[in-house]
């Protein structure tokens, strides 16, 4: 399966599963609601938990977020593309159906060069994992049920994921906060931005 046809179906309003540097994931276009309600049904997972934003670079991050830390270029440039999850207040830019009810959004930047690829050409997608909501995150190509391949218009496989989950660096309040951690440290996140230093 090529890039092109990833890009024509989540274009279409489809499904595509995708390989990022931590687990696949099952993505939309996260500016068309018809996509994105599909992809939480196709998951079964509730409307109230939010999505994060696959973006592919530093000024789509500014466009969907307000109240930005100083130091977030700095924090961008040195560990985006890869597995951190970063938690900003949003924008009004923000799509309501991807955060329902939430004043903050998420946004990612995956490493893989082919998935890279398709968000710049979209500009914006939603890609949790792919699975069943309450079911093990596929880490490897074998690893995604029919449940999900079945449902997808297109499924790229790269096998170089090597499975670790993103660590997850809320921005959005006084403090910065790490609300999970990942395959990246807090003390690899000091080391490179002592901004970071109050974090907790």
């Amino acid at each position: 399966m090529t890039v092109e046809k990833a890009i024509a179906a989540l274009k279409a309003g489809e499904l595509a599963v995708l390989p990022t540097e931590t687990v696949y994931g099952i993505f939309a276009d996260a500016t068309n609601e018809a996509a994105v309600q599909k992809l939480y049904a196709v998951k079964g997972r509730p409307v109230e938990k939010a999505l994060n934003m696959n973006v592919a670079d530093y000024d789509t991050i500014l466009k969907y977020s307000v109240h930005q830390p100083a130091y977030l270029e700095k924090l961008v440039q040195t560990f985006l593309p890869g597995p951190l999850t970063i938690i900003l207040e949003a924008s009004p830019e923000v799509p309501e159906w991807i955060h329902v009810g939430k004043t903050t959004v998420g946004f990612r930047m995956p490493s893989i060069p082919a998935t890279q690829e398709v968000i710049k050409a979209l500009g914006v997608l939603v890609g949790p994992s792919a699975n069943l909501t309450g079911s093990p995150s596929p880490r490897f190509y074998d690893d995604l049920t029919s449940a999900i391949l079945d449902k997808a218009d297109v499924a790229l496989q790269d096998d170089s994921v090597y499975g670790l989950d993103t660590t997850i660096l809320d921005l959005s309040g006084e403090m910065p906060k790490i609300l999970r951690q990942g395959a990246i440290t807090a003390q690899e996140l000091l080391d490179a931005v002592p901004e970071l230093s109050e974090i907790v």
